[in-house]
């Protein structure tokens, strides 16, 4: 671990006395025990610089007595010798104690304590990959899903599109399902109002869902409505939610209804294809489409292979995992499941339809997906499977693709919001998978195009979340230090 202090000279190795306590199967309690003639080192070799290169009036440039250098300068030295220490002791114990750390030291620089005699001793407790032994992962048992996609897959796909750029207009007569409505939503617990949505417009269909709870029979209850009327009804929670003391709750969910709507599809004519991206005719426009079709069968079969291959490879995983680590990890979990969704051609609906089901069941997803990342790390680590530049390049290109920004915007996006290491993670990860789905001995199934019965609102039941905060300086920092040395 490099630092400000780093020369060419070869880097001196401390005398430590280091105590590990597990405090569980990816928690560890350490303390760390510098010797006094390493503190001094530390001391000598900055005291040495200065008076080289410190100017100190009425004396030339190294000529100013070593005492008086001390004295006017120990209380700068002695702040960087104890950050120096800490970095170095912290990278030689990691190695010597073969500790993978997954989280920064808890611990507060300042109220570290270097004394002025005796050895420099501070404790912290850290968040470590766990130790296991690697599964057998070769030979796996694998269904793969297989389709030939028709006219008529295309012609839904096609049918979803025209949907995306419909309008509405206001609709005579009572709503029925695929009609929509535009309501205010209102939502209460024992009375009081736990969040509200003035206008929201809402597709009818059987299911409707929210970031911590979903409505099933929606289509029933709203069918025949008509500007002003009013309905209602119970809910429950997600036991994921943020705040704990509404976990699991039933909450009355009440729709005042402002207006009916019908959807009016645009005409598939040479002025629409043309906005869709320049598309000469219909056979190109379809044409694509297919690829789309097919490229999201793909995104399944993966991750149809990626659920058999973590429920086989995890079977022994029952390491305890950190309710904070947990609850870091479940933003950047959503966060990959959108770089895999962008990348693989879905809407925007389909996308946030997705999310919604992962942040429902929150915790028992991240802590899924974690002992699967632990595993397919540690493959990756034994079969010497690395990330590349061109893998990023590629990721990035697919997301631009679907999304028409420039990959120059998506890249400068995810560097700044801290997120490349979960990219990294996902590449790493499908590198992995494809690895093991190699020597996997298959069972064709059929993929079947389920038709869409969910509609999914973008926002919370249960009040304001902040469900992918902005990464810190601090925290983006770390990530990226943590995915380069993933590199070396």
């Amino acid at each position: 671990m490099a630092n400000e202090f780093d020369t060419n000279e070869e880097v001196r190795k401390l005398t430590l006395n280091v105590d590990v306590q597990e405090k569980g199967a990816c928690e560890r309690h350490i303390k760390i025990e510098v010797s006094r003639d390493d503190v001094d080192y530390y001391f000598d070799r900055e005291f040495d610089e200065l008076q080289q290169n410190q100017a100190i009036p009425g004396f030339r440039a190294g000529k100013a007595p070593r005492k008086m250098i001390e004295k006017r300068f120990r209380k700068e030295v002695k702040e960087r010798v104890k950050n120096a220490l800490i970095l170095d002791s912290l990278a030689q114990a990691n190695e010597e104690q073969n500790i993978t750390a997954i989280s920064e030291p808890d611990f507060k620089l300042e109220d570290v304590v270097l004394p002025d005699e005796g050895p420099f001793v501070y404790e912290y407790n850290v968040e470590v990959r766990p130790t296991f032994d690697i599964p057998n992962w070769k030979g796996l048992k694998l269904e793969k899903l297989t389709h030939e996609f028709t006219s008529e897959d295309v012609d839904a796909a096609v049918r979803r599109i025209q949907t995306s750029y419909g309008s509405l207009e206001d609709k005579e007569g009572p709503a029925a399902p695929g009609d929509y409505i535009v309501t205010k939503l209102t939502f209460e617990l024992d009375g009081k109002v736990l969040s509200q949505a003035e206008h929201e417009t809402i597709r009818i269909r059987p299911t409707l869902s929210f970031h911590d709870c979903a409505i099933e029979g929606f289509d029933k209850l709203v069918d025949g409505v008509v500007p002003g009327d009013v309905r209602k009804t119970k809910l429950t929670l997600s036991n994921d939610v943020a705040d704990e003391n509404l976990r699991g709750k039933e909450v009355d969910a009440t729709f005042d209804i402002l207006e009916v709507k019908k959807l009016i599809l645009p005409e598939i004519d040479s002025e629409f294809l043309q906005s869709l991206g320049g598309f000469e005719n219909m056979g190109d426009f379809r044409d694509v489409v297919l690829e789309e079709l097919q490229r999201q069968m793909e995104h399944e079969q993966q991750q149809r292979a990626r659920r058999q291959i973590a429920a086989q490879l995890t079977v022994d995983a029952n390491w305890e995992l950190p309710p904070e680590l947990l609850r870091r990890q479940q933003s950047r979990e959503l966060q990959r499941a959108i770089f895999e969704l962008q990348r693989s051609g879905f809407s925007d609906e389909q996308i946030v339809r997705q999310l919604n089901v992962l942040r429902r069941n929150a915790e028992a997803s991240t802590a899924q997906a974690l002992k699967e990342h632990f595993i397919l790390e540690a493959i990756a680590e034994s079969e010497g499977i690395t990330d590349e530049q061109r893998d990023y390049d590629l990721e990035i290109m697919l997301m631009a693709a679907q999304s028409g920004e420039s990959p120059r915007r998506i890249r400068s996006r995810i560097e700044k919001s801290g997120n490349m290491d979960v990219l990294r993670n996902q590449i790493i990860e499908r590198k992995v998978i494809n690895k093991i789905m190699e020597s996997a001995n298959f069972v064709e199934v059929p993929y079947v195009m389920e038709a869409i019965s969910e509609e999914a609102i973008d926002r919370p039941v249960s009040g304001p979340e902040n469900e992918i905060p902005e990464v810190s300086e601090e925290d983006a920092r770390a990530a990226n230090r943590e995915a380069a040395e993933g590199k070396e």
